[in-house]
């Protein structure tokens, strides 16, 4: 049975802690399929094309790694590519204090385990709000960015 994996987020942008989240998880898993869902909360900065297009120029070497969007739950999106796992990315304790509730329910609703990785402590203050907010006003994030 093959070990395959969602990692879930809007990725508005597609930061180096990211990167790093989806390299450190491929050797757990046979596959792993990036997918950016749709937040109607959210005011995007770059438009879906071009986010997907960014991951699969950043992953086109790696077989394993799939980019695709969707929409409605996480959890039916996991069931549509038969994937057994989400990953996520924990920054702090209050991103665990965050994310444990919505791990439950994906567990209880649909049996998809979460499995949490801790970002490397230099990647623990880059956030996509943050990075986005710095391109916004005309700063330089290229060194937050792949």
């Amino acid at each position: 049975m093959s070990r395959i994996a969602l990692f879930p987020g809007s990725f508005d942008p597609f930061t180096i802690g990211h990167q790093d989240i989806v390299e450190r998880a491929l050797p757990l898993f046979d596959r792993i399929i990036i997918g950016i869902g749709h937040n109607a909360h959210k005011q995007y900065l770059t438009p879906l094309e071009e986010r997907i297009a960014a991951i699969d120029r950043l992953f086109g070497d790696e077989s394993r790694i799939t980019v695709k969007s969707y929409q409605g739950l996480t959890v039916d999106c996991c069931k549509e590519e038969n994937a057994g796992f989400i990953i996520r990315g924990l920054r702090s304790g209050a991103d665990l204090a965050y994310e444990m509730p919505i791990a439950q329910m994906n567990r209880s609703m649909a049996g998809i385990d979460t499995v949490f990785l801790t970002s490397a402590p230099e990647h623990s203050a880059i956030s996509s709000t943050i990075v986005r907010d710095i391109i916004r006003h005309g700063g330089d994030a290229s060194r937050f960015l792949p």
